[in-house]
C-alpha cells in the first residue's frame, strides 16, 4: 500500500487519517493496486477508534485523471482477492464476463463500500477531477476543491454514457449534468460549488490546512451521532433512486462497452489517454 497509497494520521490527537494517492507522475490515474490500497485503507480508518474523520488527496499537481488505461502499471489483466462483492475473478474469463465481473468490483463495488463508511470522509481535490477521479470524490460526504481544480467525464467520446459509479444527477441537477455528460467539458471550481458539487472553494496553498481543519472540527461532533447523520442522508438519497439509477446506468454502460467491442477495435472505441487528451484540446 505505501507505493501507491500513502496512509497517515494528522491533527490534534491524530484524530484525522489522510488517505493520498501517490502517482503524481501518471496524475494518480487509478489501477487495479491502487483501487484495492485505498479500500485497505478506508478500512483501516474505519477500524482505528482515534479516527474521527477522514481525508482523500492525491499527491502531486492533480487529484486523478480517472481509471488507468495507459500506463506501465495498467494491472486489469491481474487477479486480487475480492472485497466489495461475490462476482468471480474477472482475469480468466473473457468478454462481457470479464469487463463486468471486474468493474462490478473495482469501481461500483468499492465506490459504494467508502460511501458507506460511517466516518466523515472530505475530498481534498486539486487540479484535474475526471471521470474516475469524479467517483472517488462523489463518493466522500464532503468536497474542498482548490481554486485551479475542474472537473470532467468526457468518457461520451469513447460512446460509453458516464462513468460506472454513476451520481450525476444526485450531485448535481439533471440539466446540469445532461452537459456535463453531453459535451465533456471542463467544469471549474467556482462551478462546481454553484451547482452544490463542491462544498468549498479556497485558493491552492490554503487547500491542505481548509480540509484538515474541516476534516478535524467536524471529528470533534459525537462518533455515533456522525454515524448516523451520515446514514440517513445516504439513505435519504437512495430512496430518491440513487442505488437503482446506479445500477440500471451501471448495465447501459457495459452495453456501451460491449457495443464498442462489436463494432470497432476495442470496448474503448479505440481511445487512449492521447487521444482522449487530444479530443479535449479541439473540442470535438
Amino acid at each position: 500500500m505505501d507505493d501507491v497509497v500513502r496512509y497517515e494520521r494528522r491533527g490534534a490527537e491524530e484524530s484525522v487519517a489522510v488517505i493520498t494517492m501517490n502517482r503524481p507522475e501518471y496524475r494518480n490515474a487509478q489501477n487495479s493496486a491502487m483501487t484495492y490500497a485505498l479500500d485497505a485503507a478506508f478500512y483501516r480508518a474505519a477500524e482505528e477508534d482515534g479516527v474521527a474523520a477522514v481525508v482523500l488527496a492525491g499527491a502531486g499537481r492533480h487529484f486523478s485523471a480517472g481509471h488507468d488505461i495507459g500506463s506501465p502499471g495498467r494491472d486489469a489483466d491481474r487477479p486480487f482477492e475480492r472485497r466489495a462483492g461475490l462476482w468471480w475473478d474477472h482475469s480468466d474469463k473473457a468478454g462481457g464476463e470479464r469487463r463486468f465481473a471486474r468493474e462490478a468490483e473495482v469501481y461500483l463495488g468499492m465506490c459504494r463500500r467508502w460511501r458507506e463508511l460511517p466516518k466523515p470522509t472530505v475530498a481534498m481535490v486539486q487540479g484535474a477531477c475526471v471521470a474516475g477521479g469524479l467517483m472517488l470524490a462523489w463518493c466522500c460526504d464532503l468536497i474542498v476543491a482548490s481554486d485551479d481544480a475542474f472537473f470532467s467525464d468526457p468518457v461520451l467520446r469513447m460512446g460509453v454514457p458516464g462513468v460506472e459509479y454513476f451520481a450525476h444527477p444526485w450531485v448535481m441537477p439533471p440539466r446540469v449534468a445532461k452537459e456535463f455528460l453531453f459535451t465533456g467539458d471542463r467544469m471549474d471550481a467556482h462551478r462546481a460549488r454553484e451547482v452544490g458539487m463542491v462544498n468549498r472553494v479556497v485558493p491552492r496553498d490554503g487547500l491542505e490546512r481548509e480540509a484538515l481543519a474541516l476534516a478535524e472540527r467536524i471529528g470533534r461532533m459525537p462518533r455515533f451521532g456522525l454515524a448516523l447523520a451520515k446514514r440517513a442522508v445516504n439513505q435519504a438519497e437512495d430512496l430518491q433512486g440513487m442505488r437503482a439509477g446506479m445500477d440500471a446506468a451501471f448495465g447501459l454502460h457495459h452495453l456501451a462497452h460491449a457495443h464498442n467491442a462489436e463494432t470497432g477495435t476495442d470496448a474503448l472505441a479505440g481511445m487512449d489517454p492521447r487521444s482522449m487528451k487530444r479530443a479535449a484540446s479541439d473540442g470535438s
